[in-house]
């Protein structure tokens, strides 16, 4: 009998560290921000990733996300938004000026594989206006969707967007306007979409409260 208690015991101060080891931990696998942002996705849950077409990291990260993109709940809604470092805009206007044209399927990863495989650096109008020709994009559209002022618009919004999550480091993944993580943080490419579907469910239990 008190071979069982201590058994019990043992089990009941254990049970506390294997709960920890199981869950996500703010500030170890996410942070929640101080200042949580509007989304823009209405009653879906926003899911916004931040990424650069030249990080190695977001290229790594990119199958994954397709995959969860392609199972992910209907409550969930996806975005990207490009990096906007100075070097990066560039990319952030190949984004916008895809998506205006309705050819993100095709560009988005035709510019990851060209830049990480065949090491294209793609960084500028010329380079890029080649390389779109070349996947059957026809030039001139894109150069004009490249300068518009609707792209213009966009890239705007994106560095409002990467001051008011203080993005310094891609990729980064920013769920409800309220948390954020990454591969980094996370512990790899499927642990960050874990973490991801958990703070799903924190922010949609948040609003279910409301």
């Amino acid at each position: 009998m008190l071979r069982t208690l201590r058994l019990l015991a043992l089990a009941a101060l254990a049970l506390p560290l294997t709960a920890l080891a199981a869950g996500f931990e703010e500030g170890r696998h996410y942070t929640e921000l101080a200042f949580p942002q509007p989304v823009e996705t209405g009653t879906q849950i926003e899911v916004r990733e931040f990424f650069w077409y030249g990080c190695p990291h977001c290229y790594t990260l990119e199958p994954t996300l397709e995959r969860w993109i392609a199972t992910k709940p209907k409550n969930v809604a996806f975005v990207r938004t490009p990096g906007t470092a100075p070097r990066w805009l560039v990319h952030a206007q190949a984004f916008y000026a895809a998506d205006s044209l309705g050819v993100s399927a095709k560009l988005h990863p035709a510019i990851f594989k060209a830049m990480h495989e065949q090491k294209r650096p793609l960084d500028d109008e010329a380079s890029l206006l080649k390389f779109v020709a070349e996947q059957g994009v026809d030039a001139a559209k894109f150069k004009a969707a490249l300068n518009s002022f609707g792209t213009r618009l966009n890239v705007e919004k994106a560095k409002r967007l990467n001051e008011a999550y203080t993005i310094n480091s891609v990729p980064a993944l920013v769920v409800d306007g309220k948390y954020q993580t990454s591969p980094a943080m996370a512990g790899g490419e499927a642990a960050v979409i874990k973490v991801v579907e958990h703070l799903v469910q924190k922010a949609q239990a948040a609003r279910n409260k409301r």
